[in-house]
């Protein structure tokens, strides 16, 4: 006979079931499986990055002229069919940087030897402050050409690692260049036909989805060209306050140094800082301590005039990330890629970021109840003093035989 005291239902002998997990710990398990998808899905992605390294570079740099050069070319298409407004963009922007280079070619040449000799007679300084400090420690003259020797013989022992290096320099320079002419030709297609290129890919999408690549890829660009543009306008305001300031103090190579301030205002956090220690050092070579330090203050000043003037002004709400994101990205970024670590962290978080809150859905607005007192005429409720609506009248009773449609055949012709 079965065990009275047994539940119903359950024969006497069987094993109990297992009580099932916790809300909480099904959650936790939820989003962690999600999680390490996630994070090996951005793992795979930076893996194929590197094994095409090159090629992304090249694209990216693509990205960035195109961005530039866009309202360029179309201004230039105005009058111009977009081939050759196209053309005239690039050419334009060519002349545009290479008479720059040609401006810091023709400076370093003509100050150059003034520079060597103010250097040196810089370095004797440095040399007897040494040696004459009033610090404890004193440097002889034996133990300085000591250390001079030492430095002459590691040159000598090391002289075939250097020339190795310098031959994959080589190599590395025949790579930019490579990426460089790939970038450029990615461009001319870019500027010419981009928006055609984009109609086909998206095409090729399921229908349903169309609109949200469109605005996804919409979110993207606009953040990407705004950051670019801004970028670029941030370190050409830069690379004039640089200039001028440099000019007025008498520091040789104003003009070089200015246009290395320009090129660190591209390298967020850290360029700007470089180019502030490289400028000082030749200050400090060439007119000594106090037109060094002057220096530092003023690079120093420009770089806070462009981060809480120029930035949120010439770039507004386009690419809106919080300095704590910044430098983490900064980090990372570098940790992960160097120096190209470095300069594409921000624009990609800036662009993801972009993209997903242009994707994510937003919550739906929670309707008040209709003894809500505190209704909103935007949400659907009686305006202030106005007669409440009349109750609706009760639907009539459905038909018990559902009215059959007819047949439309397949794609919902008849």
């Amino acid at each position: 006979m079965p065990d009275l005291a047994s539940p119903a239902g359950v024969a006497h002998g069987a094993p109990a079931q297992d009580p099932a997990p916790p809300p909480w710990l099904r959650t936790a398990a939820g989003w962690s499986w999600r999680l390490i998808l996630v994070v090996a899905g951005i793992a795979l992605v930076f893996w194929a990055v590197t094994q095409v390294l090159i090629v992304f570079v090249a694209v990216f740099l693509a990205l960035v002229f195109t961005a530039v050069l866009n309202p360029v070319t179309d201004f230039y298409a105005r009058v111009l069919p977009r081939p050759l407004a196209t053309a005239g963009a690039i050419l334009s922007g060519i002349l545009v940087i290479g008479g720059l280079l040609a401006y810091v070619v023709v400076s370093v040449a003509g100050q150059w030897e003034r520079l060597a000799g103010e250097f040196n007679t810089g370095i004797d300084q440095i040399v007897d402050l040494i040696e004459n400090n009033p610090l404890p420690v004193n440097v002889e003259v034996d133990t300085r050409d000591q250390w001079i020797d030492d430095a002459a013989s590691w040159i000598q022992e090391n002289s075939q690692t250097l020339v190795s290096r310098a031959a994959e320099s080589a190599g590395s320079i025949v790579e930019g260049a490579a990426v460089l002419v790939l970038a450029i030709f990615c461009t001319v297609f870019f500027l010419a036909s981009g928006s055609a290129m984009w109609r086909w890919f998206v095409a090729q999408v399921p229908a349903r989805t169309r609109q949200r690549w469109n605005d996804a890829a919409g979110a993207g660009w606009y953040t990407f060209s705004g950051y670019t543009r801004g970028t670029v306008l941030v370190a050409i305001s830069n690379g004039i306050l640089a200039g001028v300031f440099l000019t007025i103090l008498g520091v040789p190579l104003s003009a070089p140094l200015a246009v290395l301030v320009f090129i660190g205002t591209f390298i967020p956090l850290v360029g700007a800082p470089l180019a502030m220690i490289i400028a000082a050092v030749v200050a400090l070579a060439a007119d000594g301590l106090l037109t060094a330090l002057i220096v530092t203050v003023g690079i120093a000043g420009i770089g806070q005039l462009e981060g809480h003037v120029l930035q949120p002004l010439i770039m507004g709400k386009q690419v809106s990330l919080h300095p704590v994101v910044v430098a983490l990205g900064v980090t990372c970024g570098t940790v992960v890629g160097g120096i190209l670590g470095a300069i594409v962290a921000v624009p990609l978080i800036a662009v993801a970021w972009a993209v997903f809150g242009t994707l994510r859905t937003p919550p739906e607005p929670v309707r008040p109840t209709p003894t809500d007192p505190l209704r909103e005429v935007s949400d659907g409720g009686p305006e202030p003093g106005a007669e409440p609506a009349a109750e609706p009248a009760p639907e009539a009773a459905a038909d018990p035989a559902p009215e059959v449609a007819p047949d439309r055949g397949v794609g919902g012709r008849p």
